[in-house]
């Protein structure tokens, strides 16, 4: 069942709270329909889409939370990107100055002329830390966020350690393309016309950072305010995901993964650092 949320101010939020009620709640393998506004809170460009209190509401423009029926904490949420689809412009800032993008639906082209593919992607996706209180949507966390990979693109699949009893999962902050580094803090920021997730949930699946699978490879993810540290887990990640889905003895798999994993740095701007390892498919064979 595919179900429709609204764009209106009552399922937009701007920060992560388990006390956050839902404005939705389905069951696994039920879909989530939404349109989202950029990370500025808007739809148009011109200004905000609605007035909020910025001091409460002070990060990403967020749909949700949705609330799955049966899932508890410590299960793992299986969040299947379905579609990511912008709206025709976009806005990216540095230093500063705004560049501002026309989208075509293939290409974007900002506006000194320069053209770049496009592969839109929700930079968040995430559930509110198990601790009570307000949380910001800027760094990243174990249980997702602002995870702001450039690899989490339609018909990819993310995979996160599920942190309270119906996983509340929130979205948002559409990014129309992206470097690996997010290096000026901001991507093609852009609002979407129309965004769906699949929902399932796993407790056969212990995870001590998220994970994804693409069309052709693992990705472990990892987040910490020093970037070593993050390279760190994410790797420890991928490591009991070459455990688990290879049948490898860790020491071998470690061995491998100095041969053929690649480290990536997601983004150096959100707090806490990102890293995402990449195991390819064709990368190992027997």
């Amino acid at each position: 069942m595919i179900h429709e949320i609204p764009l209106t101010e009552d399922t937009v939020h701007g920060y992560f709270s388990s006390a956050l009620p839902p404005v939705l709640t389905i069951d696994p393998g039920d879909s989530i329909r939404f349109q989202a506004l950029n990370s500025g809170w808007r739809w148009d460009g011109e200004q905000e889409h609605f007035e909020r209190d910025s001091a409460l509401h002070d990060g990403h423009a967020l749909s949700g939370p949705i609330e799955l029926r049966g899932a508890r904490a410590g299960q793992t949420l299986v969040v299947r990107i379905d579609e990511v689809t912008p709206r025709p412009w976009g806005a990216t800032f540095a230093h500063g100055d705004l560049f501002l993008w026309t989208l075509d639906g293939r290409t974007a082209t900002d506006d000194r002329g320069v053209t770049v593919q496009l592969a839109p992607f929700l930079g968040v996706i995430g559930m509110p830390p198990p601790e009570p209180g307000v949380h910001s949507t800027i760094p990243p966390r174990r249980f997702g966020g602002n995870i702001d990979c450039k690899l989490l693109v339609a018909g990819t699949t993310l995979y996160l350690p599920i942190s309270v009893d119906g996983a509340l999962l929130s979205a948002g902050d559409g990014h129309g393309a992206q470097g690996d580094g997010e290096v000026s803090g901001t991507a093609i920021e852009c609002p979407l016309e129309r965004a769906q997730l699949t929902l399932h949930v796993r407790d056969d699946l212990d995870l001590r950072s998220p994970v994804a699978r693409t069309a052709d490879a693992w990705v472990a993810f990892g987040f910490d305010e020093d970037l070593d540290l993050a390279a760190e887990q994410c790797m420890a990640t991928m490591l009991d995901l070459m455990e688990r889905e290879l049948g490898l003895e860790r020491r071998h798999a470690l061995a491998l993964s100095s041969v053929a994993v690649d480290l990536h740095v997601t983004q150096i701007v959100n707090v806490a650092k990102g890293v995402h390892a990449v195991l390819r498919d064709d990368a190992l064979a027997r």
